[in-house]
């Protein structure tokens, strides 16, 4: 059994992408190493709680094939910061240098894209008060 697991877990790894923006943070370049750290001996591993890894190999194959965003469909491709997802791939990138902070929300009250440019006329608008967002006081 612990053969059809490991089989499962490296069709898994192959399916899922991996993100060259997202150095040393990606989730499929993680769960490369997780798969490869719990299943050193390949086919013969064996394994202690075997409901737990397939709890673990479900809870995956559920993210990988997108059920919860079928199942929860999105009315837009955006949040409340109005930043499309290309914007916020940008962001999330690691090879990027860059500072972002919405006014309101941050120490600084700045928006900076460090040699990148401005980011997004979309960004004027989060000052807490115009998107009807209570600013916290620390």
């Amino acid at each position: 059994m612990a053969a059809s697991r490991y089989r499962r877990f490296l069709k898994l790894c192959e399916e899922w992408p991996v993100d060259e923006t997202k150095r040393g943070r990606d989730l499929g370049a993680y769960l490369r190493q997780r798969v490869a750290q719990a299943f050193r001996e390949g086919e013969n591993t064996q394994i202690a709680e075997p409901e737990a890894c397939d709890q673990m190999y479900e809870s995956l194959a559920r993210l990988h094939s997108n059920y919860y965003k079928h199942k929860y469909p999105r009315p837009r491709d955006t949040s409340f910061s109005g930043l499309s997802v290309e914007e916020y791939k940008l962001i999330l990138s690691t090879g990027i240098e860059s500072t972002v902070a919405f006014p309101g929300w941050f120490a600084n009250d700045s928006l900076s894209l460090s040699g990148q440019g401005e980011l997004s006329n979309k960004t004027a608008l989060l000052d807490g008060k115009s998107c009807g967002i209570a600013q916290r006081k620390f």
